[in-house]
């Protein structure tokens, strides 16, 4: 018996932690992958379908709220949306002011995005870890992680997007020669150094977008890990221990989403700066 429950609750903690994937299978095509062992097999070429649809919703969400609320907005007497769309942006705006130096129109709002993208997507961390399973059982499909942060492929993409534009304005303010030259004679400014210095950069300049995408999906998969395992204890435990465990999770998503954010805007500051 203690076995059978041994191997229930590792399928029940391996089935939440599995994505519905579609991809390129090398033997039977194109086909939704039903194991893990399916999944490694597709490859390079496979989608997490829960991780897109989801993310991807609340974009949408996003977009359709601040829209929904530029529109309702009034000089008068804010109404509760008005009142904290225009809290978030303020905060973004004094954040971007505080650690943005140079000047560049994009920033805020690509550090607006991020922050209410990535807390949304956190947010739905709060939700019940059995609730969407189950639902999405019942219509047929066997796997639903609705947490993309929880996914690396999600937050190693934003980090990636983020990267993309730390080396374009690199480029773009301190021109190629200048952009090399920072690389190739910081920290010590003597051409025999160069091979040091191009190690130390580059090693730099690639831990950033690891260090984004990586701190943000360990402390989210972790957190989402500790709520399934809250799930396999009894009726009272859940009740003792869920409640507390997600009310602080409240602090722990809106400060991941926060971190993420600041250290953008911070690296991006750094590439529009002449060292």
């Amino acid at each position: 018996m203690a076995a059978g429950n041994e191997v229930s609750s590792t399928y029940y903690i391996q089935h939440h932690l599995q994505n519905l994937t579609f991809g390129n299978h090398p033997v039977n095509g194109w086909s939704l992958a039903n194991t893990a062992e399916e999944a490694r097999e597709m490859g390079f070429w496979a989608i997490h379908l829960d991780t897109m649809g989801w993310s991807i919703a609340m974009g949408l969400l996003f977009i359709w709220v601040f829209r929904k609320a530029g529109k309702m907005a009034t000089t008068g007497v804010p109404g509760g949306l008005q009142n904290a769309v225009e809290m978030v942006v303020e905060f973004i705006e004094n954040l971007t002011r505080a650690t943005f130096h140079g000047k560049n129109p994009m920033i805020a709002p690509l550090a607006l995005t991020l922050f209410v993208w990535i807390l949304l997507m956190n947010t739905l961390k709060i939700i019940p870890v059995d609730y969407f399973p189950v639902l999405f059982a019942k219509l047929g499909v066997d796997y639903m992680k609705i947490v993309p942060t929880t996914d690396p492929n999600a937050t190693l993409g934003m980090a990636l997007g983020v990267f993309g534009l730390i080396i374009y304005y690199s480029i773009k303010v301190k021109g190629i020669g200048g952009f090399a030259k920072e690389l190739s004679l910081t920290p010590f400014n003597h051409w025999a150094l160069i091979p040091f210095n191009l190690v130390l950069e580059i090693i730099g300049l690639l831990v950033k977008p690891l260090g984004l995408g990586l701190r943000l999906f360990g402390n989210m998969f972790a957190g989402e890990v500790i709520f399934i395992l809250i799930a396999l204890l009894p009726f009272w435990a859940i009740w003792l221990l869920d409640v507390p465990w997600a009310i602080f999770h409240i602090l722990v998503v809106t400060l991941q989403a926060f971190i993420f954010t600041t250290l953008s805007v911070v690296y991006l500051s750094a590439a529009h700066e002449h060292h």
